[in-house]
């Protein structure tokens, strides 16, 4: 009997948690009434190559899954959003001797700004930045493979933490 009750119980629970109204955050659009948005390849200042195109594809991604704009070509759009890489730095963090890095720090910095119709800026941020760390590998092959995943990482970063700031108009 008791368990009968308990499980009861918990299936109340459950029954009157699915109509509380409760959901996820996210949703809505990323400024105000942007609803319809073209995303330009980011400008790339740093010496990594493909940093732009990767900085602006997880940009868009992060757009599509996490609000309610649709990211279309620029001929079918009235707002923009265009980037710029201004940087991206590599640091050491550790060693394990004097001659021999084993861990490096990648920075990046970013400019991103949303332009509505006629050229208004409808929300802009300078020198937004993110980092991540990466084994340095004696290969230089899988070096660069751990030097590009950090800096796919920081993309994906950085547009989590625009789109967010872009809904919450901060």
């Amino acid at each position: 009997m008791k368990k009968c009750i308990t499980w009861l119980m918990v299936v109340s629970c459950l029954m009157i948690g699915q109509g509380c109204g409760y959901r996820l955050a996210g949703g809505g659009f990323i400024h105000n009434d942007v609803t319809r948005v073209s995303v330009a390849i980011f400008e790339n200042k740093s010496t990594e190559s493909r940093a732009g195109v990767s900085f602006t594809n997880e940009l868009i991604r992060e757009i599509t899954a996490k609000t309610d704009t649709v990211v279309v070509d620029a001929g079918n759009a009235t707002r923009k959003i265009s980037g710029t890489i201004q940087s991206i730095t590599f640091s050491t963090l550790s060693r394990s001797s004097s001659e021999e890095i084993t861990e490096r720090q990648v920075n990046a910095k970013v400019d991103v700004v949303l332009i509505g119709v006629g050229g208004k800026i409808l929300w802009s941020v300078k020198n937004f930045s993110a980092s991540e760390s990466y084994t340095v590998s004696s290969s230089t092959v899988d070096d660069e493979a751990n030097k590009r995943e950090a800096v796919d990482l920081i993309a994906e970063r950085v547009a989590e933490r625009l789109v967010s700031q872009m809904t919450n108009d901060f």
